[in-house]
């Protein structure tokens, strides 16, 4: 869900890629390692010291809660498509985990994510007032306020798109 979030929250969202020259994948254990670099860079900015909340998805066409993830809890589900037809809506069951943020602790998810293998994963901090949205190519950060996004981008003006969209 944390696409959606792009719109409402603009006013304090900023886009990093996860690769030079918006390249999308990695394809080796150097460009693995630059990706890798530059979730934990700015997660450890966020997140350092306190404990956060990993927020899983998993996507159904059931109301009914599928098994748990492993080491998460359920949260709550969402009616993403509520469609006439009980054969097309859709529903988002959330599951989360609470950590104490370390660098490198999410480094197998966060590979699998860069590898398009699990999407729609959330790191926020347990007050839910920032939020790491990382996708295949980069990550979606939500920060508290306009300034302290400008400070993010600034920081890490290299790691952003040339698109004036931000996108």
């Amino acid at each position: 869900m944390g696409y959606k979030l792009r719109e409402p929250y603009r006013n304090v969202w900023v886009r990093f890629h996860s690769l030079p020259e918006s390249k999308r994948y990695p394809e080796d254990e150097s460009e693995y390692a630059v990706v890798l670099g530059r979730y934990n860079t700015v997660l450890d900015e966020l997140f350092s010291g306190r404990d956060v909340y990993v927020i899983t998805p998993v996507w159904t066409t059931e109301a009914d809660i599928p098994p748990y993830l492993p080491d998460t809890a359920y949260w709550q589900s969402l009616l993403v498509e509520d469609d006439p037809d009980p054969e097309f809506r859709t529903y988002c069951h959330l599951f989360a985990a609470r950590r104490a943020w370390q660098h490198g602790c999410l480094d197998e998810l966060l590979r699998d994510i860069a590898d398009d293998k699990v999407a729609g994963v959330l790191v926020t901090d347990i007050q839910m007032r920032r939020i790491h949205y990382p996708y295949d190519g980069g990550a979606d950060v939500f920060l508290t306020t306009p300034a302290e996004r400008d400070l993010t981008r600034e920081r890490h003006a290299h790691w952003l798109s040339r698109s004036p969209s931000g996108l």
